[in-house]
């Protein structure tokens, strides 16, 4: 109930159509237990070979010998009473016994006398409008059977149609809440969780719920309406037989909570083991280049092997569990009806209304009502049989609601909106880190990891070209990505021009902002499309200005569609240097007052690199920059005017290139170190 109560926000908007689906499921109830009724009338011609007028006639007089009975036994009981009470006798047992008496022939009385009015009302209204002959009564009766489940059929075409719309509606309304969510948390939350798990919940998980909502709405909704509607027929026709026959139901609620339990497990499983054949496709599939280069498909043929039998083992669990509940569900069934049938069969067979001092019927019944009451019974088995049928898949959705409402409650580790105003000037003065101190969190939430930064303390003026240079692993990105806020540390601050970053909203922080990050990430667009992505607002002028300050057009101007060209998936049709140059456009054209290069030169030719470093060389100006490189060529020793060294989480030295040569033994080795892979 909690599901669906999580759920309901994204089926609300939808209710109306909700309502029509419902009121269609019980219209197509009620419809399947008419034409189950209108079996009781044809075994009656069939059978007794009676005309529905003949077989009223004979209920109505039937009733009125009935009512005459017992009218005269309420008499004599009444004659009784008076008798002791002119004795003087007060409340003897006799008398009490005498009352009991009078009040089940006074019950009888009033049964025959409601008899005795149906029978009239069919008698006068709907007698006159059948035939006289039995066979066209038969034949009637047949056109009205195939009439009734043809209306039946047509109400469950419309329910199915209108809880379709229902579903896939809130479906796409959680699908963009969901992607929302997602948007909404920091970096190190989706990289905890990773790509192929976010991909199962977004596509597996979701079809799962769509799966499962399909059902409450349709078969799940339509079927025990259908059960009701054919417990609520054999309860008129003998309440007791079919009480009886309800003594299996506690046993059939304790199996289905059990196996639910079991079901409900086993599936989180198998969808967490979807999200592992993800990763292994998707790592082998983004590492293709690789994989065959190395001729390494057989071990990663392995890995997927490996999954696939771990993701086998999970789905016979469940189809073990599944495959018991059908003929538990049967078995269960036939064990109610045989409870119903056999003393009803007994009472038929010996002419009889009780079985052993207990009444089960208030008159013999016959053949034709025994048959009706058998078949409506049989009728309730299969709309449990069907749902037995979906049990597993129902359970399966709650597994997969439970994944993704889980993933739609995750928090940030950072908040969004801070308490400064939602405008914020442009930094124009400092940028400080005090004695900032950082450690990821681990995938398990219980590992204690080592911190990435420890105690860094740094202040750079406004206008500062900064290199952060480092070896791998030493903070340097993780210090700079604190900029645009992908993490927030956990001890010391940030402050840009005074004012700490966790107290600016996001939007106004990361509008001051260019990043360009080591792999350029390009979308499936043009080349003017992703260096306008950031700056929706830009005109053509201006993106055909940066193009060509960030020597995107000594490229793009040489083919048909310039920077109208297509770059394909991830910008595979350009070159590494091209994305990157791209990438720059992008930064430039947001006119940033932070700019950031994270590694950004670390994979690209000799002459890229060049280009890059001298479209920076004017850009630079009037804006602070942080260059993360692992390298200092001349090219951005010219543009550089402070260095940081950085070693394991903490600033080794502060200072310019020619300075910290002299000073600082770690990055004379590093540059040499640089310098001897150019010269080879």
């Amino acid at each position: 109930m909690d599901r669906l109560l999580k759920l309901w926000p994204f089926v609300r908007p939808h209710r109306r159509r909700l309502i029509v689906a419902l009121v269609m499921a019980a219209v197509a109830s009620g419809l399947w237990a008419g034409a189950l009724l209108l079996t009781f009338p044809i075994t009656k011609v069939l059978m007794q070979q009676k005309s529905i007028g003949e077989f009223v006639a004979a209920r109505i007089e039937t009733a009125q010998r009935k009512a005459a009975e017992h009218s005269a036994r309420v008499d004599a009981i009444e004659d009784e009473l008076a008798a002791m009470a002119w004795r003087g006798e007060h409340d003897p047992p006799e008398a009490l016994v005498r009352l009991q008496d009078r009040s089940k022939a006074q019950a009888h009385l009033s049964q025959a006398a409601r008899d005795e009015w149906w029978n009239r009302q069919l008698e006068h209204y709907l007698v006159p409008l059948l035939p006289a002959d039995r066979f066209q009564t038969l034949a009637l009766l047949f056109v009205s059977l195939l009439v009734v489940s043809s209306l039946h059929g047509v109400a469950v075409y419309f329910q199915e149609v209108w809880i379709g719309m229902v579903v896939h509606r809130s479906l796409r309304s959680l699908r963009t809440k969901m992607f929302r969510n997602t948007l909404e948390l920091d970096a190190q939350t989706l990289g905890v969780e990773g790509t192929p798990a976010l991909m199962s919940r977004f596509t597996n998980d979701l079809t799962g719920i769509a799966q499962g909502l399909t059902l409450l709405g349709g078969k799940i909704a339509l079927e025990p309406l259908k059960a009701a509607a054919c417990l609520t027929s054999a309860f008129a026709i003998n309440w007791r037989l079919t009480l009886f026959s309800l003594v299996c139901a506690p046993v059939g609620a304790f199996v289905f909570a059990h196996f639910g339990k079991r079901l409900k497990k086993a599936s989180r499983r198998q969808m967490e083991t979807v999200a592992r054949l993800y990763a292994v496709i998707q790592e082998t599939l983004g590492s293709f280049r690789v994989v065959t280069a190395y001729g390494n498909a057989r071990w990663h043929r392995r890995q997927l092997n490996a999954e696939s039998r771990n993701y086998f083992r999970k789905a016979m669990q469940i189809n073990r569990i599944d495959a018991l509940v059908n003929p538990t569900v049967e078995m269960l069934g036939i064990a109610a009806a045989c409870l119903a049938i056999l003393p009803g069969a007994y009472l038929v067979l010996r002419g009889k209304t009780s079985i052993f001092g207990v009444q089960l019927t208030a008159a013999p019944m016959d053949i034709a009502e025994l048959a009706m009451l058998y078949t409506l019974l049989a009728s309730v088995l299969d709309p449990a049989r069907k749902l037995s049928s979906v049990f597993s898949k129902l359970k399966k959705s709650f597994a997969a609601c439970d994944r993704v409402l889980a993933w739609m409650d995750r928090s940030p580790l950072l908040s969004a909106n801070g308490t400064a105003p939602t405008s914020t000037a442009p930094h124009r003065q400092t940028i400080e880190f005090d004695n900032v101190t950082f450690a990821y969190h681990a995938a398990d939430d219980t590992t204690v990891r080592d911190p990435a930064l420890q105690a860094i303390s740094l202040r750079i003026p406004f206008g500062d070209v900064v290199a952060m240079v480092g070896g791998n692993g030493c903070g340097k990105s993780t210090l700079v990505g604190m900029l645009p806020r992908f993490f927030d540390p956990q001890q010391g601050s940030l402050r840009i021009d005074g004012v700490d970053v966790r107290a600016m909203t996001l939007t106004s922080l990361r509008s001051q902002l260019g990043w360009v990050p080591q792999e350029s990430l390009l979308f499936d667009q043009s080349i003017a499309e992703n260096i306008a992505f950031g700056s929706p607002h830009a005109t053509r002028q201006q993106i055909d200005d940066v193009a060509r300050r960030a020597h995107v057009l000594d490229f793009a101007a040489s083919w048909p569609q310039g920077l109208d060209t297509p770059v394909g998936e991830k910008g595979q049709r350009l070159s590494g240097g091209q994305r990157q140059r791209v990438a720059l456009a992008r930064a430039m054209l947001r006119d940033p007052a932070i700019l950031v290069l994270d590694e950004a030169t670390s994979a690209i030719d000799a002459q890229s690199e060049r280009l890059i470093y001298e479209a920076l060389g004017t850009f630079v100006r009037g804006r602070t920059t942080f260059i993360i490189t692992h390298a200092m060529p001349a090219a951005l020793q010219a543009v550089v005017t402070k260095v940081v060294v950085m070693d394991q989480g903490q600033v080794l030295a502060v200072g310019s290139h020619a300075d910290l040569l002299r000073t600082c033994p770690p990055y004379a080795t590093l540059a040499a170190a640089q310098q001897a892979r150019r010269a080879a």
